[in-house]
């Protein structure tokens, strides 16, 4: 037991929810308006750890509204910040290095083509729906991280517990100490995002993926960038895949360039996580990516604004784990309904809350608590989620196998069979991303260019402008299972790649010139994009939450 333990306050509610991303969120609306429906009211608390609704909230963002749609069907004319900008133009680029291809539209099925989509700010998008939640009674605590799982005496999800406030570095309680409070619920929703750190919990506790495959991720790294006028284009959406990994060898991923709101664009590229080589780094892939001519001539006296980084789940519908357990639920991207090939997992993400939502409520109105709400994978199972992701299921895999050319072309001859009914009949499967690194003598060192402060920049100066803040003198939230992992085994053998991996500058090796290597977290430099955890080779550091409303505060991505 920790110290205080004894004294944190508890709340009762009906349903916890972890996380106030479009999941959590479309959750506690849906809640809320199924008990109306019914004539009856259910209490739903929405916990979030970044500072304010939004603050830890990052993607491209192209988003299909067809769950937003079914959950607020008034919200173009209902003041969301989603519908100023729909999309009107859809392009992909395959890239050499000074040059590119368009890929024309007819190789690709129609819901490849973004018609009827919306491109904005989904951390805007989620600030809105937390204010609809709001109006219908929902409670929102941001600043509040879910730090430890609650159960009851037979093994049920109980709730959660926030963490302790007020804890120095070396665990001692400093004079502004606060214990947790403890969150109690007839049912917990975990929606706390890509490798969640309860949700990862759960799903080894209750062994919720004995029957699926690993979740396998990419590392998205964004930009916001006020353009020149004259070439800025709402609603133009463009998507990249070639260069600049297709030259190192077992490396895939591509970019994004999207017009949206006030002149700005909102440029990115993920970095698949499976990739061989350690001293790959994915933030210098977006670096030199800015550097083909066409992305370089687009960003020509543009002025970088914001940046941030965040990890996605790329498995598809093979790595969604069990959905449920006693007490408790996995919602959005905690459990992975990301679809790939679209680039588009907020509408997938939003349903998922809604049919957990619809499940709960039903069983709390019908005098349930802490058991396995069964109708919520069913209702999954029969959902139009279901479908989209089954239809796109071997497009990663295929990729990954056959590379970034061959491999698009069989992933595109296995979409057109399925999205004309004709289901392949195989599902290919996936490898944890961090058994993918060669060791070092057997790759070529990568040289990236110096930054330029112009285009290209380094990652200081980068988590800078994302508003990334710690509170220093608290417990490093990056903790190593074995502190002599890095420089014992992971230096020698892969040069240490968390110096590359992380888009941020939290992890370096500091004296090796003088012989006496040491491994250093910067832990305050932290975006929480969740790589180190997935990439670790010998899965020695574990992210843990750091102290409520710490990291970066995104205002507009």
């Amino acid at each position: 037991m920790s110290e205080g333990e004894n004294h944190r306050e508890s709340m009762p509610y009906d349903v916890v929810i972890v996380g106030a991303g479009p999941s959590g969120l479309s959750a506690a609306i849906r809640l809320k308006q199924v008990a109306a429906e019914k004539g009856a009211d259910l209490s739903v608390c929405v916990l979030e750890k970044g500072s304010e609704v939004g603050a830890h909230i990052l993607s491209g963002a192209v988003i299909d509204p067809k769950s937003l749609d079914e959950l607020l069907p008034n919200w173009r004319e209902d003041g969301c910040p989603l519908a100023e900008v729909p999309v009107t133009e859809n392009h992909h680029w395959v890239l050499s290095k000074g040059g590119k291809r368009n890929l024309p539209h007819f190789l690709t099925p129609s819901f490849m083509h973004n018609k009827g989509t919306y491109t904005g700010s989904l951390g805007n998008l989620c600030r809105w729906l937390a204010g609809k939640a709001e109006e219908l009674g929902v409670e929102i605590f941001p600043g509040f991280a879910a730090a430890e799982i609650l159960y009851n005496d037979d093994g049920s999800v109980k709730g959660v517990a926030t963490g302790d406030m007020g804890v120095a570095r070396d665990g001692s309680h400093k004079g502004d100490y606060t214990p947790g409070l403890e969150l109690h619920a007839k049912y917990t929703f975990f929606s706390e995002g890509c490798r969640g750190h309860l949700s990862k919990q759960l799903i080894r506790s209750f062994d919720l993926a004995k029957d699926s495959d690993p979740q396998v991720y990419g590392l998205g790294v964004k930009e916001l960038w006020d353009i020149d006028p004259a070439l800025h284009s709402p609603g133009r959406v463009i998507h990249t895949q070639g260069w600049p990994l297709s030259e190192t060898h077992g490396s895939n991923g591509g970019g994004w360039i999207y017009h949206q709101a006030n002149g700005q664009v909102s440029i990115g590229f993920v970095t698949w996580l499976n990739y061989t080589n350690p001293y790959l780094s994915p933030f210098q892939e977006m670096q030199r990516w800015k550097t083909h001519p066409e992305i370089a001539a687009l960003l020509k006296g543009a002025k970088r604004v914001s940046y941030g980084a965040r990890a996605i789940s790329d498995g598809g519908l093979q790595s969604i784990p069990k959905l449920v357990m006693p007490g408790a639920a996995l919602i959005g991207d905690s459990a992975g309904f990301l679809n790939v090939p679209r680039i588009k997992g907020t509408h997938t993400a939003m349903k998922s809350g809604m049919l957990a939502a619809e499940a709960a409520a039903d069983a709390i109105l019908s005098q349930r608590e802490h058991d396995e709400l069964a109708a919520y994978p069913a209702a999954f199972e029969q959902s139009w989620v279901k479908k989209e992701l089954s239809v796109v299921r071997n497009v990663v895999p295929l990729v990954k196998k056959f590379g970034d050319f061959v491999g698009s072309g069989l992933a595109g001859i296995t979409m057109w069979l399925e999205h004309w009914g004709l289901k392949v009949p195989f599902t290919l499967h996936h490898h944890p991303d961090h058994e993918s690194l060669w060791r070092k003598d057997q790759v070529q060192p990568i040289v990236y260019p110096k930054a330029d402060g112009v285009l290209t920049f380094d990652r200081l100066s980068s988590v800078f402008i994302s508003n990334t803040n710690h509170e220093e003198d608290q417990p490093v939230h990056l903790t190593l299972k074995d502190p002599d992992v890095p420089v014992k085994h992971n230096l020698p053998l892969y040069d240490e790649p968390a110096q590359r991996y992380c888009p941020a500058g939290v992890y370096e090796i500091v004296g090796e010139e003088t012989g006496d290597p040491k491994f250093v977290i910067n832990a305050q430099n932290c975006v929480h994009c969740k790589t180190c955890d997935i990439k670790d080779p010998t899965q020695n550091i574990n992210w843990v939450v750091p102290e409520g409303g710490g990291g970066p505060n995104y205002p507009n991505m």
